[in-house]
């Protein structure tokens, strides 16, 4: 760890219950052209790795930490670039950083505060590029929309062998692919007491369509592969299966869903998942659930809540695509100031689940 810094600031925000470490731009360097191809120089670069598992890893971090490295956007057509990472590695696409960087781009000034209406902040992923919309109330952030590249349906009905039998998957992409599954169809419940059955079932899922090369992206072979599985189910009135209820806040003839999305290898996205309720918006309104104008009110597994609709209708690589916004808020709950103590043994840390 010589050739690191020995100390880290970071400003720490949750987007519906999921963190999203922020760490300045400048603080590592990331060479590359673009965001993505930054990502792929990270991901072969043992000092950039060495960093995210400092940050990620206990006793900074935990299991299901997650955060992102700020760096200088593709063009001067964006405010700011970010390379998403958890204990795994780096991602192709956040919705829930993304929010959160919105968030953080008012409250560290890099956009000013306004009285009213929105502001785009326009953001380079490894993905695309993406957009925080930030809606402004009394001088003060009402909520922030993520504006998302497009998604679409991937593959229908694919098998795959589970520790609970066979089980039939559609594949959806919302910046990464993601695997998506009726929860019933495995007799489990989107709750927290089929958390760790769900956990090992979504590890399941995803490596079997991965080792099917069942989800090739047609157009940049950086953005294959299945990142997620989403477990999804209806929310009938009065459903308390996650908690209490919210109150008054679904839309009249809105589409009431929770899911829980298991992602990389076995993590828990606290927040409803920003780039899964893309992939379950294009996959619902090309199935006509979710006609256009409808919202999807998406619960979380700790009942936690986006709102998304389709934004717009467009063809990508070949398919029926959506372009969809998905709506919540983030809060900074501290900043870090991170040390390397060059005589601890357990830099840059450990994972134990």
């Amino acid at each position: 760890m010589r050739d690191l810094p020995v100390r880290f600031h970071t400003d720490d925000y949750h987007t519906g219950g999921e963190p999203f470490r922020v760490v300045a731009a400048g603080t590592v360097p990331l060479p590359g052209a673009t965001v993505a191809d930054k990502r792929v120089a990270a991901i072969g670069s043992a000092p950039v790795q060495r960093v995210r598992r400092l940050l990620c890893s206990e006793p900074r971090g935990h299991a299901d930490m997650y955060g992102g490295f700020v760096t200088e956007p593709d063009d001067d057509g964006a405010d700011l670039g970010v390379l998403f990472w958890h204990k795994d590695g780096f991602s192709t696409a956040c919705g829930h950083g993304t929010i959160a960087l919105g968030v953080w781009a008012v409250e560290s000034g890099l956009v000013p505060t306004q009285l009213s209406g929105t502001r785009d902040v326009v953001i380079d992923v490894p993905s695309g590029r993406v957009v925080a919309r930030v809606a402004f109330r009394d001088n003060e952030i009402r909520d922030v929309s993520f504006v998302n590249v497009p998604s679409w349906v991937h593959a229908r009905g694919i098998d795959v062998t589970t520790g609970r039998g066979p089980v039939t998957c559609d594949i959806a992409f919302g910046g990464a692919m993601y695997a998506a599954v009726p929860a019933a169809a495995v007799g489990l419940r989107v709750r927290p007491a089929d958390l760790p059955e769900l956990i090992a079932l979504g590890r399941q899922i995803r490596d079997g369509l991965n080792a099917l090369g069942a989800a090739q992206h047609p157009g940049d072979a950086r953005l294959s592969g299945v990142y997620g599985t989403i477990f999804h189910e209806d929310v009938e009135p009065g459903d308390t299966a996650a908690g209490a209820p919210f109150e008054g806040l679904t839309a009249e003839g809105a589409l009431h869903q929770r899911n829980v999305t298991v992602f990389a290898d076995g993590e828990v996205d606290r927040s409803p998942c920003g780039s899964g309720t893309a992939a379950r918006v294009a996959q619902l309104s090309l199935a006509g659930r979710l006609p256009d104008g409808a919202v999807l009110v998406h619960d979380s597994i700790v009942g936690s809540r986006f709102r998304a609709r389709v934004a717009r209708r467009v063809r990508a690589h070949g398919h029926d695509a959506v372009v969809v916004e998905v709506t919540g808020t983030a809060h900074r709950f501290g900043h870090g100031s991170f040390v390397v103590d060059p005589r601890d043994e357990l830099v840059p840390g450990f994972v134990l689940r």
